[in-house]
């Protein structure tokens, strides 16, 4: 799914030979082209052992898990080091799945992937990446405002003009019981935070750290697209009168595995690798407003058949998260008045919290992609405003957006809170209860999902349990 990406645009110059100079340095660089290729192993020999745990997840990862009943197991443990080195012989390793035992390689000769091929322990290869024909120029950090104004605040209203997507959730009432995301983590996995460690409102959310998993990375995530930024605010914002998001008292680490130069399916892998990353260092909830179906070589796009939870890659390793104790909120995708019009990837992925998006008169929005998963199961899960959402981009002031990738972090934010709320519960149990607070539960559909959830309500319900 494209993002709205930040283009760099250049003053026109009135003397026709720095004109001429203008357009030669607007004109990409012809590269040396090159290819990335997922190579799928046999096993994990001669790797880690689970015996030691501590050796392979963070201490607050292992306390997550503990606290769930859960353990370690062979997924959690690293590629074997003896295939990686064997690999390294042939090509440049750039990353790996541990979840789904894969290794990534770049490679400018393609000859080279034969003789990978050969290796004993591989039992295949994919194509996910060929490099354009030309480089882009790299992005400029855009414009912003530090300031609010007038017309950025509303008096009467605490939540600012976030006000009507959290409180048609009860949020406000379990906020005001004191559950405001303080203790929990949430990954962002998105394309960029363009200006979010400069603007003070956005600086003054607890961010643990970030991490970029493209290769050949931009040289700052806070200089590129400012999706990640928008759906960073709709949960750690806390601006009273202006905007107050969903978690407000929540940290967050923010992670890039969106390309936005190319749409291609290694950016599944850069997402795997996010999602493996952020189980690791004890996220408790991750948001990902990213989908996938149509790749620029259409060959290589996804297929509605494929949509089960378990042929696409990016699906397959959603599908673990809640058996590692980590709960995934994830948008439906904006295909609804498409040719598609069904969920995408990692959407239709088992155990997760798929949400669409709807009005302010909280009927659902038309370009909500709608379900159910190939095998049947309701999709999407549930739904939150997001025709239109309010949140801040990154030129720092509160505008309106449309997108279930808004809709989705609104809806992170509350389950963050509700977890903080209910820590006694794992996360197939929280998931579930959240469904069931939803007010289309009883005859859920493939438009409405289970429908508007009431995390207030969700709380009352089981804070004895």
């Amino acid at each position: 799914m494209k993002r709205n990406m930040i283009m760099a645009v250049l003053l026109a110059l009135t003397l026709q030979t720095a004109n001429a100079q203008e357009e030669s340095a607007m004109e990409p660089d012809v590269v040396q082209k090159s290819y990335i290729y997922r190579i799928y192993l046999t096993d994990k020999k001669g790797t880690a052992s689970i015996d030691k745990p501590e050796k392979l997840l963070s201490s607050k990862a292992l306390e997550r898990r503990a606290r769930q009943g859960l353990g370690v197991d062979s997924t959690d443990l690293p590629v074997s080091p003896k295939y990686v080195k064997e690999i390294r012989k042939h090509a440049q390793v750039i990353g790996n799945s541990r979840w789904l035992n894969t290794i990534l390689v770049k490679v400018t000769d393609t000859t080279v992937i034969q003789r990978i091929e050969a290796l004993k322990f591989v039992c295949g290869t994919r194509r996910v990446w060929t490099s354009p024909d030309r480089q882009e120029s790299l992005p400029e950090r855009g414009k912003y405002t530090t300031t609010f104004t007038k017309k950025d605040t509303l008096e009467d209203k605490i939540y600012g003009k976030g006000d009507r997507q959290i409180t048609v959730m009860g949020g406000d009432s379990l906020h005001a019981e004191g559950f405001r995301g303080q203790g929990m983590t949430i990954a962002v996995i998105d394309g960029g935070f363009c200006n979010a460690d400069v603007i003070p409102a956005l600086k003054r959310i607890n961010v643990l750290g970030y991490h970029d998993f493209i290769c050949e990375p931009r040289p700052n995530i806070f200089f590129d697209t400012s999706h990640g930024t928008g759906v960073l605010s709709c949960m750690g914002l806390n601006e009273p009168h202006v905007f107050i998001g969903t978690a407000p008292e929540a940290s967050f680490w923010l992670l890039r595995s969106e390309d936005g130069r190319t749409e291609q399916e290694v950016e599944e892998d850069y997402w795997v690798m996010a999602a493996e990353f952020a189980d690791s260092v004890g996220v408790d909830v991750i948001n990902t407003s990213l989908g996938y179906n149509n790749f620029d070589d259409q060959v290589t796009s996804h297929k509605l058949w494929e949509l089960d939870g378990k042929t696409a890659f990016i699906s397959r390793a959603a599908s673990m998260l809640a058996d590692k104790g980590v709960v995934l909120v994830c948008s439906a995708g904006n295909s609804g008045d498409e040719p598609w019009k069904k969920i995408t990837p990692p959407g239709d992925a088992d155990h997760v919290l798929t949400v669409g998006a709807l009005n302010r008169q909280l009927t659902n929005a038309n370009f909500s992609s709608i379900g159910p998963s190939q095998d049947g199961r309701v999709k999407p899960d549930i739904m939150a405003i997001g025709n239109p959402s309010y949140l801040m981009y990154g030129e720092g002031e509160i505008i309106r957006a449309n997108g279930t990738s808004f809709s989705s972090p609104t809806a992170c934010g509350m389950v963050a809170c509700l977890w903080q709320a209910l820590p006694h519960l794992t996360a197939h149990e929280l998931m579930d209860v959240v469904r069931k607070s939803c007010d289309n539960y009883a005859h859920p559909d493939n438009v409405y999902g289970y429908g508007l959830p009431n995390f207030w309500r969700a709380y009352l319900d089981n804070k004895n349990r």
